[in-house]
């Protein structure tokens, strides 16, 4: 039995609201297993792709509290309660996780393969990113704080429930490590090069940003950094921070709203650079971006490290403080250099995290893992079966060894 033959996948998710990077892990695997039943805190309907649609998709009770797929994010303290999916047995479980998907817990002697994004951002390493008000020591601040080192402590406990774990970069292996003390394999995350590619139309003067409007995600320094060097800046997306955003922008910024992949691909083709300022896991934004030719500055944190390259053979710039004269410093450097950034060679490292070599690794994996299964039940059903044997006494077991030894001699 191979991964594509009659085998019982269950994936799990940690919820759907948008085809995001973790989406689009989620959309191979389900193209992989159009069968498999998937778990998740929360659905909602039409906002991914129908090869992730059309499939058993089991939402927590989560989904009954109104308008949950707009404030999920306020029922982080009953997450943990809400993560215990009732899953059938099979023969493996796959979590794709930057929450609480990892803490699905498999049907005993079933294998959980985490494909982790990361460990739980809020309780770990970005605390002070997600929380503005971090810094201020009132009974809110107390009260967010115990909560968070509760979650931080149920989520290394359910790591446990893992039985291997896949890294989406070197960045996020290093904190698996750090959060859980687990080793884990480094697989990169599927981009759609095919999609994302070149096309015979000029760059133009605009700088461009691709990105849901999160705290974290750093886009005012995008703004900030346009706004004073005199920049043309296109950004496209919607959240959270939105408005601050809007406030801060001067006439020289246009934001187009969360667009279409077509759309953002011409974008791509059209830009003169992607600004890319947050610390990401990884960040498929990029490497889309290089796929289509175009250029990246970015901070030199997080997946960046792993995605842009500079020096010889550059797809980009990094800078390396998180602030708005160190990304204008990029962009002058970037402007005075920007003969020698070839759309070839960006291109060129795009396809190494071209969606067949994700197949392949992870894919591969997952058979071996099943394979390894396989072996263990049928090592142990020999075993059973050994042990299930009647048993002669053991006078007549002795006398037959002495019959046997007096006959060799004679």
């Amino acid at each position: 039995m191979d991964a594509t033959g009659d085998t019982r996948i269950a994936l799990v998710h940690d919820w759907l609201t948008g085809m995001r990077g973790g989406e689009k892990c989620l959309e191979m695997m389900c193209q992989r297993w159009p069968e498999a039943p998937l778990y998740t805190l929360l659905h909602k309907r039409g906002s991914v792709s129908p090869v992730i649609e059309n499939r058993p998709i089991h939402a927590s009770f989560s989904r009954f509290f109104p308008k949950a797929e707009r404030y999920y994010r306020y029922l982080l303290p009953l997450m943990p309660a809400a993560a215990r999916w009732n899953i059938p047995a099979c023969d493996l479980v796959i979590s794709v996780s930057h929450c609480v998907a990892k803490a699905a817990t498999p049907p005993p002697g079933t294998p959980h393969l985490c494909y982790c994004l990361t460990p739980m951002r809020y309780a770990w390493h970005m605390r002070n990113a997600y929380f503005a008000q971090a810094g201020k020591l009132n009974l809110k601040s107390h009260m967010r704080d115990w909560l968070l080192n509760r979650l931080r402590h149920w989520d290394r406990r359910t790591a446990e429930r893992v039985t291997h774990f896949v890294a989406i970069s070197k960045t996020v292996q290093r904190r698996i490590a750090e959060c859980y003390g687990r080793e884990s394999r480094v697989i990169y995350p599927p981009v759609d090069t095919d999609f994302y590619c070149p096309a015979p139309v000029s760059r133009e003067d605009f700088y461009l940003v691709v990105s849901a409007f999160a705290p974290y995600k750093r886009i005012d320094l995008a703004v900030e950094a346009c706004r004073r060097l005199g920049r043309p800046l296109v950004i496209i997306g919607t959240g959270q921070d939105e408005k601050r955003l809007r406030d801060i922008a001067g006439p020289q910024v246009r934001f187009l709203g969360w667009q279409s992949d077509d759309v953002i691909r011409e974008q791509m083709r059209r830009c003169r650079a992607l600004l890319f300022p947050g610390e990401e896991d990884f960040g498929i934004v990029p490497v889309e971006a290089q796929a289509c030719g175009a250029p990246v500055i970015a901070l030199g944190r997080g997946g960046a490290v792993e995605t842009v390259l500079t020096g010889s053979d550059a797809t980009g710039v990094l800078f390396k403080e998180q602030s708005v004269e160190c990304l204008a410093e990029a962009m002058v450097e970037f402007e005075r250099g920007k003969d020698s950034f070839s759309p070839v060679a960006a291109r060129r490292h795009a396809l190494r995290f071209q969606k067949r070599r994700f197949a392949d690794e992870f894919f591969g994996l997952v058979t071996d893992i099943i394979a390894r299964k396989q072996s263990i039940e049928q090592r142990d059903a020999a075993s059973r079966v050994v042990a299930a044997q009647p048993q002669r006494p053991r006078e007549e077991r002795s006398g037959t060894t002495e019959n046997t030894t007096a006959a060799s001699a004679r």
